[in-house]
């Protein structure tokens, strides 16, 4: 039965990475995959020869003696586990991403087109890279990446000239999403799962996820694309709303405020989120009434907007098939754990991996296996690689291990257009080429991936 069930997982896992030639949502077969998995756990029970204790993260001793009820239960509660810890991440998601709306009902992010002043390209490259860097720390890398491409599509006329602006923002994206625990929804998930804690993952990440942003732009800042001045469209159109600026900094503000508060409270982060989302909403809601009493829209616009609430509208907004994308994928990952196949791969991968550079600590996990992860995680999803690693090791919180993951699985993806949701959704936006990308851009991410791996292996000993 573990047989037929790692075959269904493989066999929705293809599905998911082919999306595009399938042209099936990649949230279907992750569903789909998760409920065979688990029913086929319910109805071969009796089978398994051993179970996974998640909470304990330690084989089960006298799992077969056990009676059929007993399982049953075992199984139930296991579920009910996985469940609990998968929709902590998806409601902090979700609150994340209803803020980001919020702001955007207020076209909040207007604001951040009044940073760039300059005609220099390759200046210019250096405003957006950084920017990313910083606001997909904030906002995650998937957000950040649909806010500034959206303002650059705004300001450059010439597509052949975005393009090469969106796939350096790619890479500064997941660049700044590593470092942060808001960042990325894998390093979401490893803070969540309290593998890292806020402090600690900022001093191991910072640099390496610098390196790897500056790295690469100051080597394009030398490409015959960046050369010369950039033809830009005129920038000067009013905010929509007084309250833009406003609405910005309090959302930021707000999404920043989470680590602090479950610092201070120790619960989970999604508790602060929701507080964060209940502020956020209420000054939006008592905004609203004046959205557009500065601007010059017709009357028919201004009612139509006075009669809908901006968090209805944001909720309307968000991204709900990647949420169940996650669902999906993250209860999927957790079948395979229940039945300890990710622990008893794990510990086949320890004793067979050569050990190369600068062994762990602890686990003997080699530095070779995390870099390979983050290789793979431009190939397939880097979520169902990182949701297998927290099945897999058993390092404490904090340790060294954890931390190179977030950066590999993080940054690692940027290497192929497909390798991550802020390259996938880059690649919607201005239906940049697979094979352009590989051959234009992916050599630069590639070089800030073993750059900043390097800076991470040779600092990872201070903290």
């Amino acid at each position: 039965m573990e047989t037929v069930i790692i075959l269904v997982f493989v066999m929705g896992y293809l599905a998911i990475t082919l999306e595009h030639s399938i042209k099936i949502d990649k949230l279907i077969p992750a569903l789909v995959m998760m409920a065979i998995c688990w029913a086929l756990i319910a109805l071969g029970l009796e089978t398994f020869p051993q179970w996974f204790d998640s909470g304990k993260h330690l084989l089960m001793e006298n799992f077969g003696l056990l009676g059929h009820e007993e399982k049953m239960h075992l199984m139930e509660e296991t579920l009910l586990h996985h469940l609990g810890k998968t929709s902590e991440i998806l409601v902090f998601l979700m609150g994340a991403m209803t803020i980001v709306e919020i702001i955007d009902y207020f076209d909040g992010f207007s604001t951040i087109k009044s940073f760039i002043k300059t005609k220099k390209k390759s200046k210019i490259l250096w405003i957006f890279a950084i920017l990313a860097f910083i606001l997909s720390a904030i906002i995650d890398n998937l957000t950040a990446t649909i806010v500034l491409i959206s303002i650059l599509q705004k300001i450059v006329k010439d597509r052949n000239v975005r393009i090469w602006y969106a796939g350096l923002i790619i890479i500064a994206a997941n660049a700044g999403g590593a470092w942060s625990p808001i960042g990325d929804v894998t390093t979401t998930m490893l803070w969540i799962g309290k593998k890292v804690t806020t402090g600690h993952l900022i001093g191991y990440l910072l640099l390496p996820s610098f390196l790897c942003m500056a790295v690469p732009t100051l080597i394009a800042s030398f490409l015959p694309a960046f050369k010369g001045d950039l033809q830009m469209e005129e920038a000067d159109e009013k905010p929509k709303s007084r309250f833009s600026a406003t609405m910005l900094y309090l959302g930021l503000g707000a999404i920043v405020f989470v680590p602090i508060f479950k610092t201070v409270t120790h619960l989970p982060p999604y508790v602060g989120m929701m507080l964060s989302l209940g502020i956020v909403a209420t000054f939006a809601e008592i905004y609203s009434s004046s959205k557009f009493s500065m601007s010059g829209h017709d009357s028919e616009e201004h009612e139509a907007h006075a009669h809908h609430s901006p968090v209805h509208s944001a909720l309307a907004k968000i991204e709900l098939p990647s949420i169940l994308f996650f669902l999906g994928i993250l209860m999927a990952v957790a079948a395979l754990e229940s039945l300890g196949i990710l622990f008893n791969f794990a510990t086949s991968l320890q004793d067979s991996m050569p050990q190369l550079g600068t062994e762990m600590h602890s686990g003997g996990v080699s530095d070779l296996v995390v870099l390979l992860l983050g290789v793979g995680s431009a190939v397939i999803d880097n979520v169902p690689l990182v949701a297998a690693s927290l099945g897999m090791f058993s390092e404490p919180t904090d340790h060294e291990l954890w931390h190179f993951i977030a950066f590999s699985a993080g940054t690692g993806g940027s290497m192929l257009i497909i390798g991550s949701a802020a390259g996938v959704v880059a690649m919607g936006m201005e239906k940049i080429d697979f094979f352009w990308y590989l051959k234009k851009i992916a050599w630069l991410a590639a070089v800030g991936f073993l750059v900043g791996s390097a800076a991470f292996m040779l600092t990872r000993t201070v903290f």
